[in-house]
């Protein structure tokens, strides 16, 4: 037989009593206990459960509802729970995080008096009061973020567009992450710092996304959760297309990744519009969708989360590498390649992402030659009839330096240096050499981009030639991929322009916590400003009494 007992006007929230009763589940003397707030839904639980008592009846949303099924000699063990049940709320009332106690106010006007800067609120209650609860922060002036599920698509809809006219941004519902200058929402992750900004509709795609570009050597600046529904045709990106402009608007943010799980086609569409609008490359992963170009403009299209996370990384070095405001004279790209296959790579790319064509016939070593552009082997029979390979005697590659890069039309010059057995001794030395000579004749900048083929144990060392050619103001980049975006951004670079207002949310977060207080002790942990509002139903969860109280206000 179930025994039962009431706890009244002890609103806790559902997470914890969860794990309270899965606590509480481990005595010898019970088989189970549940405890829930006597909402209808949760009624309707026990219920179906088999753990109704006719006590619940009488129960409001505010109250706690406590079920025991205890094992058969046990006898009466209601009191003996609900002993251990006080002991457990006083010892989460009293949680501290970090050795710091929570700041706690059950009331929205205490709350924001505790925390006059809020620009938050972190909503995780049922789903049945979060809508109402967004409201009232949107109309403090607060953005939202909402944890909460459950909420229905027109209270979605309406509060976004709310959101939307008052310059706010509302995350979710049934948003599950979010980072906004390093303080966690949610479930996140501790992520390094750097350039690359994440916006999503969805919330393990984010934090995927987000370790893979911490793996590949990079940082986050801001990961934005939409929430699930944020494009779909009913919403219609509505917080999506906030979230770029924030981004844009961000001075930090370099490059903004995108991930979302399938979205409605006509959103997505909109959604890549308004990305082909902004002044920084854009990562664009949506789940569940065949892009028919792997780039349009500043959007590349990603196919996986790892390539998402590697594609933004990549991007973000080529950015770092971009002078702010350095006009280069020349608009040409020249290649002098010593290895063969480097060069043909180089071209294709180059002529990808310039919509150039390459050279088919390859006369004397030349892989590309369009539209002032040139690509050239110097591996080529041409080049060696009668004389060593450039690998071997880099003299050949300085009188082509001395003599093309010379021509003031050229802004960026690209280069390999191929290192190992059989190769000069120190191909950076030559390489530097002849650059320098060069730019001492130049009255225009020129940027020289160079990638190292070999490792650290070559006889030349890896490091010890980059060294080098980093010291001489040459860039050396990864990939030949990013050597020829880096050459793309830099004869496109215009100057940056100011942003004279960040926007306030990505300036740093002071939140509103409404819901579960684990949430609130982590951003405590991460020393984000936090007040928990120990929210609990308007009027025991009567849905007229508590419009009508509305109303009084």
């Amino acid at each position: 037989m179930v025994q039962a007992f009431l706890k009244k006007g002890c609103f806790q929230d559902s997470v914890s009593l969860m794990l309270i009763s899965r606590q509480l589940s481990n005595g010898d003397a019970v088989e189970e206990v549940s405890v829930m707030m006597g909402t209808p839904a949760n009624k309707s639980l026990l219920e179906s459960t088999g753990l109704w008592h006719p006590l619940f009846a009488e129960a409001t949303p505010n109250d706690i509802c406590v079920a025991i099924r205890p094992t058969d000699d046990s006898g009466n063990v209601a009191d003996e729970i609900a002993q251990q049940l006080n002991d457990v709320l006083a010892s989460v009332a009293q949680a501290s995080s970090g050795g710091k106690r929570l700041d706690v106010a059950r009331r929205w006007q205490t709350a924001l008096a505790k925390q006059p800067e809020a620009n938050l609120a972190l909503i995780s209650v049922a789903g049945d009061y979060a809508a109402d609860l967004a409201d009232e922060a949107l109309d403090h002036g607060l953005n939202v973020m909402m944890f909460s599920d459950n909420v229905p698509v027109e209270s979605e809809v309406a509060l976004k567009h709310k959101a939307a006219s008052k310059g706010l941004l509302v995350m979710g519902p049934d948003c599950g992450t979010a980072m906004v200058s390093g303080s966690p929402l949610a479930f996140a992750n501790v992520l390094p710092k750097g350039p690359i900004g994440i916006v999503g509709a969805s919330g393990t795609g984010i934090q995927e996304l987000a370790s893979q570009v911490c793996l590949s050597g990079q940082g986050i600046t801001h990961a934005i959760g939409l929430g699930g529904r944020d494009l779909s045709a009913q919403v219609g990106g509505a917080s999506a297309l906030s979230a770029l402009k924030m981004m844009e608007n961000d001075q930090e943010t370099e490059v903004v990744a995108f991930v979302s799980k399938p979205p409605a086609p006509e959103v997505e569409q909109k959604v890549i519009q308004a990305m082909r609008g902004m002044s920084k490359p854009v990562v664009a992963l949506f789940l569940g969708t065949r892009q028919a170009k792997a780039r349009e403009g500043n959007v590349f299209f990603a196919k996986s989360l790892a390539e998402a996370g590697r594609l933004s990384a990549m991007l973000a070095n080529v950015r770092q590498n971009v002078p702010g405001c350095n006009h280069t004279a020349g608009k040409n790209i020249l290649g002098l390649y010593t290895g063969g296959t480097l060069a043909a790579e180089a071209a294709m790319l180059t002529a990808e992402q310039l919509g150039l064509k390459v050279d088919d016939k390859h006369e004397q070593g030349v892989m590309l030659n369009d539209s002032g552009h040139l690509i050239i082997d110097l591996g080529d029979d041409h080049y060696t009839v009668g004389r060593p390979h450039p690998m071997i005697d880099p003299t050949t590659r300085t009188l082509e330096i001395e003599k093309r890069a010379a021509d003031e039309a050229v802004g960026v010059l690209l280069l390999d240096v191929v290192i190992g057995y059989g190769a000069t001794a120190d191909p950076a030395a030559a390489l530097v050499d002849a650059v320098e000579s060069v730019k001492s004749k130049r009255q225009s900048p020129l940027h020289v981009i160079a990638t190292v083929t070999g490792t650290q144990e070559d006889p030349q060392q890896r490091s010890e030639q980059i060294d080098k050619l980093v010291a001489a103001g040459v860039a050396v980049v990864n990939t030949l991929e990013e050597a020829v975006l880096l050459s793309e951004a830099l004869i496109e670079q215009q100057e940056r322009q100011i942003v004279n207002e960040r926007p306030s949310l990505l300036d740093g977060i002071k939140v509103v916590n409404a819901g579960l207080r684990s949430f609130a002790d982590d951003l405590q942990s991460a020393s984000t400003p936090v007040v928990h509002y120990q929210w609990a139903p308007i009027a025991g969860g009567n849905t007229k009494l508590a419009n009508l109280l509305k109303q009084m206000q």
